[in-house]
């Protein structure tokens, strides 16, 4: 009797307590994330944040436009976190070419660059959102979560501006640089950041002749009288940043 008892109150094994405390299977419904930044620590972070969800997945990362594109293809992500400036391109040119060759697959911009610059221009090339890399930690996975469900994703700070903007309510200042083109403002980064005219032109497969436009054009809506005056300003910039 006390043998049979004994082995009614028994204790589960270790390894069947430790099954239990194991995180769930995964299953087919994730979302696929794709990551395309050019800073491989960025990738390693976030990647290990997103695969520490149940309902995520990353499929994917690329450092440059041209393998993101073909990965895309192959690989059919559902979310590609985008950064702003890219190796030898812009996230938002990426993002106007996904927009026409997979209109199906979402993009959520992911970058250090002031989203007070930025995410209405990311939101108007076909951006889903914008979150900047300094609250990445907290706020990526309800980024991505908005997104996949149909969302658009802002800050509330960011959210309130576009308002504010949209419906007159409240005076918002305005940034001397939103008067540049996307164009402009990523030539006006790259002169901030040391690179000169050719570098650019080679960078952003233009002409010299073409680069020495932006800049002229840059100067003129910026009130600037010369080159100079030009490269202190795009660099206090970006130093800013």
């Amino acid at each position: 009797m006390a043998t049979s008892m004994l082995k009614k109150t028994k204790v589960p094994a270790e390894d069947n307590l430790i099954q239990k405390e194991q995180k769930p299977a995964l299953t087919s419904k994730q979302s696929r994330i794709f990551i395309l930044d050019d800073h491989p620590i960025i990738r390693q972070g976030i990647g290990e944040l997103i695969n520490d969800e149940p309902d995520m997945t990353v499929c994917g990362e690329a450092e440059n436009f041209q393998d993101a594109m073909a990965a895309v293809e192959k690989l059919k992500p559902d979310v590609i976190l985008v950064d702003i400036s890219l190796d030898g391109s812009s996230g938002l040119e990426f993002i106007k070419s996904l927009k026409i060759n997979f209109p199906d697959v979402k993009a959520l911009i992911l970058s250090m660059h002031d989203e007070v610059l930025y995410a209405e221009r990311a939101l108007r090339e076909g951006a889903r959102g914008y979150i900047m890399k300094q609250e990445a930690t907290e706020k990526i996975m309800d980024a991505i979560r908005h997104v996949m469900g149909g969302q658009v994703y802002l800050s509330e700070h960011m959210m309130e501006r576009i308002l504010e903007k949209k419906y007159g309510g409240i005076s918002v200042d305005a940034s001397p640089y939103e008067a540049l083109s996307d164009r402009e403002l990523e030539v006006f980064r790259m002169i901030g950041e040391g690179a000169s005219t050719s570098l650019i032109a080679k960078q952003l497969h233009r002409s010299m002749k073409t680069i020495e436009t932006y800049r002229a054009r840059i100067k003129v809506k910026l009130n600037l009288k010369n080159n100079m005056e030009l490269i202190r300003l795009a660099m206090n910039w970006v130093q800013s940043k």
